[in-house]
């Protein structure tokens, strides 16, 4: 079968499922239409099955066709590793590096990859940003390099690297009546609390110490906008629980203050993840070990 399917047939296909269209795939292929159905049936009738299943406009993957994209997955990146590889043995530092983060990690995660491009310019980057729901089915689809969270997943074969501390702290208006004194965290259960969207770290963190403290909070509302956190909490409408790297300049605009609250800052690490299967190119492996190379966790 390997031998009458084509790379051309392979790209056309991913494009396609990736794109969810055969014109949208056409398109971005340089293509026309009816090329991509020949090369697509072609594909169908080497493998014996069909690939997509589609009910009006919208296009699926079958059983089969969700086989197949993995293995088109891990034949790139085993392609991908060729290409650096051989590129290094020119001298060159060239390839491609796809890495997804977080949403609270853009605050400083691309500065991080800016400072990695600076070095390599000519290695070519894909950085996609989204809630931690997003970027988990993204590495189980297994559709990038590396992936950066606070939380790693328990279900999946994976390597987690932690690389950098991660502090949750708790924020109020300045003029809030615990501002300035300790507290604990029974002291504010009676407070209304906005926080990040339940299976994001950054929850996931705050409900398990507050679970083996006993105490339950008093969720007024949930949001996966740390931007939008911020400013409801300046407005007096809830505490809020946030990553220090989330702050930035911030909490002076918005009016608030970290409070004084007993067992807070909560450290968890930051992870750069990948699958354990993953065939980690050149320039992906020289990330990870930039990240690895990050300023140490603190003991404890």
């Amino acid at each position: 079968m390997r031998r009458r399917i084509t790379f051309r047939q392979l790209e056309t296909f991913a494009a396609v499922a990736r794109l969810g269209s055969f014109s949208r795939a056409a398109e971005a292929m340089h293509l026309t239409q009816p090329a991509v159905s020949i090369q697509l049936r072609q594909l169908a009738d080497t493998v014996g099955m069909p690939l997509f299943d589609q009910t009006g406009r919208e296009l699926r993957l079958t059983a089969a066709g969700d086989e197949l994209l993995a293995t088109v997955r891990s034949l790139d990146d085993v392609w991908n590793r060729f290409d650096s590889a051989i590129d290094e043995l020119r001298g060159l530092r060239r390839g491609k590096l796809r890495v997804a983060l977080v949403t609270t990690a853009k605050y400083f995660v691309p500065r991080m990859v800016g400072a990695f491009c600076r070095r390599y310019p000519d290695v070519s980057i894909e950085l996609e940003i989204a809630n931690r729901a997003k970027i988990v089915e993204r590495l189980r689809r297994n559709e990038d390099d590396l992936y950066v969270m606070s939380y790693p997943p328990d279900d999946l074969d994976i390597v987690v690297h932690p690389f950098l501390d991660n502090e949750l702290v708790v924020l109020a208006p300045r003029d809030h009546w615990a501002a300035g004194r300790p507290v604990t965290l029974a002291e504010l259960a009676g407070e209304p609390f906005l926080l990040k969207e339940p299976g994001s770290g950054s929850r996931h963190a705050v409900d398990a110490f507050a679970a083996a403290a006993g105490v339950q909070l008093r969720v007024r509302l949930s949001l996966a906008s740390n931007e939008a956190l911020l400013e409801l909490a300046g407005t007096g409408m809830g505490l809020t629980v946030l990553s220090r790297h989330a702050l930035g300049e911030r909490l002076e605009a918005e009016g608030l203050c970290v409070l004084d609250v007993a067992g807070f800052p909560l450290h968890r690490p930051w992870n750069v993840v990948h699958l354990r299967s993953k065939v980690l190119s050149l320039p992906a492996r020289a990330f990870l070990d930039e990240l690895r190379q990050a300023p140490a966790l603190p003991a404890g």
